[in-house]
């Protein structure tokens, strides 16, 4: 008998940088990607730059000036003016700015607690473990709305109100999520490992625990901004958020309600931007979490 050596060849050519690049390039969801970058990206970051008018700033005779394409608009307002004759255009690229603050701070301080809380009960597990998930379940049953309308009878409507009420919500999905990914992760033999070197159970939280927990982190966040948009814009719609004459979304529509028929500018443009924007940023999400999420990967 005699063997035959099979050799696998190697490909014709090695496809340069720009190339891969642009094929990973492909595979990205531009069309979420390039809402957000237009909706809520840019405009926070150059705000000033962009608006051609003061948010805060209007005039009884600028009054409920139609956008620039109907009867009546002009080129100075091209998406109308409020009933207090404030840019409409500039008020919902200021809005945008409110928006990623209140997500950035809200994600952040609910991310932290419920990350370290989520990571010490799945890891620790026993008393700790049953006592952050009572929590977390607490947490979750006490509506946002009811708790936000109790938070601001008691301490004021307002930015802070907003931010606490964010806050407590969050921090239990962040929670729940890590602490059942902890769950399967302690059991692992690198963890062993680690342990029987003597490493501190922090060394350990910090080395090998968070790292296999960051993907997850990345994606839940992503997912976040949209709903922390939507909660912000609905308790500012209701009254106790963001209080006037903030250029908050939720605010416009709440300004622009009792006249929509007549004046539906006032009200369809900032509820546009909250709907494209949550939009995108869950598509984009999902995204992630396919492309993050090893058993969602496509090979």
């Amino acid at each position: 008998m005699v063997d035959v050596l099979v050799t696998a060849k190697a490909p014709w050519y090695t496809p340069s940088r720009l190339r891969v690049g642009f094929t990973q390039a492909r595979k990205l969801p531009l069309i979420p990607i390039t809402l957000i970058l237009v909706l809520l990206v840019i405009p926070a970051a150059f705000a000033d730059v962009i608006a051609p008018h003061d948010p805060r700033a209007g005039g009884l005779s600028q009054r409920y000036i139609p956008p620039v394409w109907e009867e009546g608009g002009t080129s100075n307002h091209i998406l109308g003016t409020d009933r207090i004759g404030r840019d409409v255009f500039s008020r919902v690229i200021h809005g945008a700015r409110v928006s990623v603050i209140v997500s950035l701070i809200g994600i952040f301080g609910g991310g932290l607690i419920g990350v370290t809380l989520g990571m010490m009960a799945g890891y620790f597990g026993g008393k700790l473990d049953l006592l952050v998930m009572r929590l977390v379940d607490i947490t979750l049953s006490i509506p946002s709305i009811l708790f936000a309308l109790v938070l601001a009878a008691a301490v004021g409507a307002g930015l802070y109100t907003v931010l606490i009420v964010i806050g407590y919500i969050l921090w239990a999905y962040y929670a729940r999520q890590v602490r059942g990914e902890v769950l399967a992760i302690r059991e692992a033999d690198y963890i062993s490992r680690a342990r029987v070197t003597g490493a501190s159970h922090g060394r350990i939280l910090l080395r090998h625990v968070f790292p296999n927990v960051i993907n997850t982190i990345i994606v839940l966040a992503t997912l976040q901004v949209g709903f922390v948009i939507l909660l912000e814009a609905s308790l500012s719609f209701l009254g106790v958020g963001l209080q006037r004459p903030s250029p908050a979304w939720g605010l416009m529509v709440a300004d622009g309600r009792e006249v929509l028929v007549s004046f539906w500018w006032v009200a369809l443009f900032p509820g546009l931007a909250i709907m494209l924007t949550v939009l995108s940023l869950n598509l984009l999400g999902d995204w992630l979490r396919d492309r993050l999420d090893p058993k969602l990967k496509q090979l």
